[in-house]
């Protein structure tokens, strides 16, 4: 992709909040940013974080009896090559970020969860922000410039 120019570029997906859709949700985002050339390692990076974000939605996003349940995804990324993926739920919200956020720390401990979700996301992307409202959803925002390959 030599000499290329990137342009703004976005998709979204609605899905199911069911676990299936998981590898689904990194699978696409693998492919959109394919557009961008970057290394195996970035293409790693976000999908894990990826696949935390659409967990969290899934399993903490809503309770079980509720039908319908989705999960959206907004990705894009603009000429300065940065990606922009939102995951967002319409479901039961977050009651408090900042214990949310915090490493070990899990809403469902009879779930076995790790509580280690958004520890990830951090880690592998290069900025993360979670805005959520009880009773109407939550949005987990990630950023991640995908620089040009060098030989």
């Amino acid at each position: 992709m030599e000499n290329s120019t990137y342009i703004n570029n976005h998709m979204e997906l609605s899905f199911d909040a069911v676990s299936v859709n998981e590898a689904f949700s990194r699978t696409a985002v693998a492919m959109f940013m394919a557009q961008l050339d970057p290394t195996l390692e970035q293409i790693d990076d976000v999908k894990t974080a990826v696949s935390e974000a659409v967990t969290n939605a899934i399993i903490h996003g809503y309770n079980e009896d509720e039908p319908e349940k989705q999960v959206k995804m907004k990705c894009m990324y603009d000429e300065n090559r940065i990606l922009t993926i939102k995951v967002i739920d319409e479901g039961i919200g977050i009651k408090n970020i900042d214990k949310a956020m915090q490493p070990l720390y899990t809403s469902k401990p009879q779930m076995e969860r790790s509580g280690m979700g958004f520890t990830v996301m951090e880690t592998f992307m290069d900025n993360i922000s979670v805005n959520s409202i009880v009773d109407v959803g939550t949005k987990v925002t990630m950023e991640k410039t995908i620089g040009l390959r060098t030989l």
